[in-house]
């Protein structure tokens, strides 16, 4: 079952962030019961496959040609995780911000931005308002140009999922985080990809000097 949902995903061409149907429209594509159905999309959330939002529906999650995928058997990380994570990101990130704004279409760029209209929304809903954030982040690495930096992005946002979770919940001023995302937007749009990656390496360095409390410079 968990193969002819693939199958269905690259046939229609989804890529993450794309809902596909009801579970219901599913079972009945594929003449079974809706608990099996179920059943295999939870099994390829384990992977890293999809999403399933409570309320809202399955999302794809990963590019289907990935090599790297979640654990689904991993156990707690150490809380210093949280810093290690956030280095590696910050290591990355930046590049990805400036090439992006370099390689990014206005219609990339687009939906970048409709990842961030979806967090202005929710700035009051922890948990939607981390899938639009890490949204946000996907889509920069998506369209920066670099596919293997993209996986690597996608990797850590999936594999240290409740990590990233708990870094939002300590920085704790989601205001001042789409401030700092907003402006990264605008940097981009203006096609100014020295200031994009400046940014994105401040933004990052700010909340690791949160998340540490230690001095951000």
């Amino acid at each position: 079952m968990t193969a002819r949902i693939l199958r269905h995903i690259q046939e229609e061409g989804l890529r993450s962030g794309d809902r596909l149907p009801s579970t219901r429209a599913l079972a009945e594509r594929f003449l079974v019961a809706t608990p099996t159905l179920r059943e295999a999309l939870r099994r390829l959330e384990a992977t890293g496959a999809v999403e399933m939002r409570h309320g809202s529906g399955v999302y794809v999650r990963a590019d289907l040609s990935r090599l790297i995928l979640v654990n689904p058997n991993r156990t707690e990380l150490a809380a210093e995780t949280l810093a290690d994570l956030l280095e590696a990101r910050e290591l990355i990130e930046p590049h990805l911000a400036e090439a992006a704004t370099r390689n990014a279409s206005d219609e990339q760029l687009a939906v970048i931005a409709a990842a961030l209209d979806r967090a202005g929304h929710v700035l009051d809903d922890d948990a939607e308002l981390h899938v639009a954030n890490m949204d946000f982040h996907r889509a920069i690495s998506r369209y920066a140009g670099n596919a293997v930096l993209a996986q690597i992005i996608d990797s850590l946002v999936d594999i240290y999922r409740q990590e990233q979770r708990a870094i939002l919940e300590m920085y704790g001023d989601r205001a001042n985080d789409h401030r700092a995302h907003l402006d990264i937007l605008t940097a981009m749009r203006e096609r100014k990809p020295v200031k994009a990656r400046r940014l994105m390496a401040a933004h990052l360095r700010d909340v690791r000097a949160v998340v540490t409390g230690s001095s951000a410079r």
